[in-house]
């Protein structure tokens, strides 16, 4: 059996010979297949019909089976070399660059997944022989990194404090040289993490198979383990007890009492950015959305503050862009207090800029550096943290204040639809999911204080005479 192909690169005739059949009904199924590779390019496209017949040609030089011309048809559609087998890391790498719509922090989330992860553990093998044991394997070996990285944190951590009570200078020396020599300090890769892996690899599977390069997602059937959501917690007294005598928070998520909010804002009353900090502790927009806010968003008549966009922090340069979702674009109402911090506001920005000069950046932003340049997220969240160790408060994030203002709200009675909205979140369950036992921890302290009010000359309990079994 014999079939002529497309001339090769020099422009010399080939043929595509094939022998061993068993019968001639074998050997026309094989010539019908060549042919409907080689109809898969158009006679007016040389540059295709070379693709194919280069296919072609390298199945007789390895005498291997020729491919299925559909398959081969959207590999051709898409550009893809046909004589190469498309691998993980090559498709990714395609994929990512066709990401276009995303923001920059979408898009550099996406590039540590691949460059950190799926390249180096997946990005050899075929993409179309890309199995479920591949990403069971491919987790397991990032849990075992995680728990090489965390013996190796110890020992450098035992290694820092073992050189604080070395007081012979020589022995200082090396022990420094010694700690040079281990490896830095590194993050595990957590559950968070892993769901992000698997969650970007499984869109650009989908991608593939959308292109029909593959016909199955094997990221869809990856089980990994759930990762726990941080719990939010109030700061009681018995919790900053602990705190002060460890040192740790009880939970990444920490709330501030009422209370311990108006002594935070007593304490920065007198701050340049107090109104900054005023309209994170009441209405919770996000890091992004307050420092980004803009004069023009804001209207004092009704009284509300417009979200439109936000300034995000990409390694640490500070870039323009939309909210973080399409809910997050949304109309903040102010209340009276908050309306009249922001007008006041605008004085003493009005005055800082007069006594600045000529040489002040005019962005139009609400909170600015002295220069009126824009303020960098990454600073305030700096700043935010001297000013609570300064209060003496047990320690909050800044992004805590979101939490913070929405159970101010809830505790005001104000619908939760409302509170929704004022956040910016999708649906009033993921308001409710995040507050509803911050809320019942403060009520409780509400409770408690109420009782405390009355002063008793003797306990109630245990009464005299009665015994409780």
């Amino acid at each position: 059996m014999r079939q002529e192909v497309f001339p090769d690169a020099e422009g010399k005739r080939r043929q595509f010979r094939r022998t061993g059949f068993e019968n001639s009904t074998d050997a026309q199924k094989e010539l019908d297949r060549v042919r409907a590779l080689l109809a898969l390019a158009p006679e007016d496209e040389p540059e295709d019909l070379a693709r194919v017949s280069d296919l072609i040609m390298l199945c007789q030089k390895e005498r291997s089976p020729l491919p299925d011309p559909e398959n081969t048809g959207r590999l051709l559609k898409a550009g893809f070399s046909l004589t190469s087998r498309l691998t993980v890391s090559e498709w990714l790498d395609v994929w990512l660059k066709g990401k276009k719509r995303l923001r920059p922090t979408g898009t550099t989330r996406y590039d540590v997944d691949i460059r950190c992860h799926l390249k180096p553990r997946i990005g050899h093998i075929r993409l179309d022989k890309l199995r479920v044991e591949h990403l069971d394997e491919m987790f397991e070996g990032i849990d075992a990194t995680n728990v090489e990285v965390l013996e190796q944190n110890a020992q450098r951590r035992q290694a820092v404090e073992d050189l604080k009570s070395i007081e012979d200078r020589a022995a200082r020396r090396t022990a420094r040289e010694a700690i040079a020599a281990m490896p830095p300090f590194r993050r595990v890769t957590g559950l968070s993490s892993q769901h992000h892996i698997k969650a970007t690899l499984r869109a650009a599977l989908n991608t593939a198979i959308a292109r029909q390069l593959i016909t199955f997602n094997p990221a869809q059937h990856v089980e990994l383990t759930t990762a726990p959501k941080p719990k939010a917690l109030v700061w009681t007294a018995a919790r900053i007890a602990e705190w002060k005598r460890t040192g740790k928070k009880p939970s990444p998520v920490m709330v501030w009492t009422p209370a311990q909010a108006g002594l935070f804002l007593d304490h920065v009353s007198d701050h340049r950015l107090y109104a900054l900090w005023h309209l994170f502790c009441f209405r919770g927009p996000r890091r992004g959305e307050g420092v980004g806010a803009r004069w023009v968003d804001f209207d004092r008549d009704t009284p509300c503050l417009s979200v439109e966009t936000q300034l995000v922090q990409l390694g640490w340069n500070v870039l323009e862009g939309e909210p973080k979702t399409s809910s997050g674009i949304r109309v903040v109402a102010l209340d009276p207090d908050t309306n009249s911090v922001l007008i006041y506001h605008e004085k003493l920005q009005k005055a800082e800029r007069f006594r600045f000069g000529p040489g002040w950046a005019d962005t139009g932003r609400i909170f600015v550096e002295e220069d009126g340049t824009w303020l960098h997220p990454g600073k305030v969240s700096d700043l935010f943290a001297r000013l609570v160790e300064e209060a003496g408060l047990p320690p909050v994030r800044l992004h805590d204040l979101r939490h913070l203002a929405a159970t101010l709200a809830l505790l005001a009675g104000i619908d939760i639809r409302v509170v929704s909205e004022m956040l910016g979140h999708s649906e009033t369950a993921v308001t409710r999911d995040i507050y509803q036992t911050v809320l019942e921890e403060i009520a409780r302290e509400a409770a408690e204080a109420v009782v405390k009010l009355v002063p008793r000359r003797k306990a109630v309990y245990p009464r005299p005479g009665i015994t409780v079994a």
